[in-house]
């Protein structure tokens, strides 16, 4: 069995319980580590870990430590940590003082990754979607490939692919402080640069600067694949695709017709026409993201038919446009927008798969910082809607910031009846809807909304 980390024997995450750090956790317990970690709350991720054989504790003082921790070698011991740890956490105190190996969970998914031919797909939205369709058509088509996802493809319920016979690799590469710069894959995909994070970066061009360095991590004969309409600096020694909706591209989809509730599309690339391929995944968005994934694959030898048959069979990734219900002609949505240009693209393609039905869209926002800086976009990408109900702000990370809030979204809504509720009143607001569809959207703690939400409006729909 292949060891990633020579040298290392025992493994201790803290915050081994997010999507990213997971991943890599299970990667490593699975390849013949001895995998351990802290996180502040259990979740089913956490369960899932435990059941596979995975120590987790959720004590966050010194003593909580696991014994091996401090009675084996320090030379056989790595901790991996996640920005989301503060930096005061007693226990990351306490490993630095010691001397212990401290990674970032970039730096180490840098390291599993180099040893890979790996895809690696970034994109302020996007890349978890595209990452997991790339992931499906390889293993689908009998290449096989080990693959760390952002979220949890449904077609496998894992955000982890392993294939120890393979030597492909699929990474989501995170943009957040700048993690995707630890990367350097065969083939990037970037798949969008809008202005995200700037409680890191400060400001857009900042942020492109980031993009175009990881362009530069591309090694040499390597590959861009690239949204048509996005700009970077092109290196010689990378080969540079486009790939978008529009016929001048390199890979584009024509012909899109939505049939029995599904894309279908022509692809057009040089030297080539896949036609008819059907998605799987609603939303128009999910197009373009498929396209991405195409290019990837023919670029490493992915036969046309394959492909095809692994993009009507691909299920789609959870809380990514993930149609949760659907009774009398209504339907439940739930999706894990949390960007201005995320939210216009699901409700887009909500309201062209839903031609004529009334939407409802119930949004929290994730981040003080991110309101902040997106209050306008916000506010003009939720009055696409025909209906809104907006939840207090999911802090995340954050501490609160004077004169932010959700309310300085709904003040900036014009066009839109739009309510301010909290979440106990929620259920009740949302039941007196007319809406033959509702949207769930957020990054934050949404998620738990959406099945008790689903059973009382499926007690509704049920009897209409």
């Amino acid at each position: 069995m292949k060891k990633f980390l020579p040298d290392i024997e025992i493994v201790y995450f803290l915050g081994i319980g997010g999507i990213g750090m997971s991943a890599i956790a299970r990667f490593l317990n699975q390849t013949g580590y001895n995998v351990m970690g802290y996180d502040r709350t259990p979740s089913a991720i956490i369960t899932e870990l435990e059941m596979e054989g995975i120590q987790v504790q959720f004590g966050d003082s010194v003593h909580d430590l696991p014994g091996l921790l401090h009675v084996s070698p320090i030379s056989k011991i790595l901790i991996v940590i996640t920005p989301a740890v503060p930096k005061n956490h007693p226990q990351l105190v306490y490993l630095r003082e010691k001397g212990f190996n401290i990674k970032k969970r970039s730096e180490v998914l840098g390291i599993i990754t180099s040893q890979l031919r790996t895809i690696a797909v970034a994109g302020t939205h996007g890349k978890t979607t595209t990452s997991s369709m790339v992931a499906h058509i390889f293993k689908q088509s009998g290449h096989g490939c080990n693959a760390f996802l952002g979220g949890i493809a449904a077609n496998y319920g894992s955000n982890l692919l392993i294939d120890q016979d393979s030597a492909f690799c699929v990474a989501e590469a995170d943009e957040y402080d700048r993690s995707f710069l630890a990367l350097e894959p065969s083939i990037a995909i970037i798949t969008s640069m809008d202005p995200d994070h700037l409680d890191i970066y400060g400001d857009k061009a900042s942020m492109h600067e980031a993009f175009q360095a990881f362009s530069m991590k591309i090694k040499p004969g390597g590959i861009l694949i690239i949204r048509s309409d996005l700009k970077l600096v092109e290196r010689e020694d990378v080969t540079v695709l486009k790939y978008g909706l529009d016929d001048y591209a390199d890979y584009s989809a024509r012909n899109i017709i939505i049939k029995d509730g599904k894309y279908e599309f022509d692809l057009a690339y040089p030297g080539g026409n896949i036609r008819k391929i059907r998605l799987g995944l609603p939303g128009r968005h999910n197009v373009e993201n498929a396209v991405a994934a195409c290019a990837a694959a023919l670029r490493s030898g992915v036969e046309e038919s394959h492909i095809k048959d692994a993009l009507e069979s691909f299920k789609g990734v959870q809380r990514r446009f993930e149609n949760v219900l659907q009774v009398n002609g209504y339907s439940m949505i739930d999706d894990y927008a949390h960007h201005p240009e995320e939210l216009k693209a699901c409700i887009k393609s909500v309201k062209e798969m839903y031609k004529g039905k009334k939407v409802l869209g119930i949004f929290q926002p994730h981040l003080f910082s991110r309101t902040r800086d997106f209050a306008d976009g916000f506010a003009k990408s939720l009055e696409l809607l025909d209906e809104i109900i907006l939840l207090p702000i999911y802090p995340a990370r954050e501490e609160p910031i004077a004169g932010i809030d959700s309310q300085l979204i709904m003040n900036k809504i014009r066009k839109t009846p739009v309510k301010l509720v909290d979440k106990s009143e929620l259920f009740d607001v949302a039941c007196q809807s007319t809406a033959q569809v509702v949207l769930t959207l957020g990054a934050g703690d949404i998620d738990r909304l959406v099945k008790p939400l689903s059973e009382r409006l499926s007690a509704i729909w049920s009897k209409i």
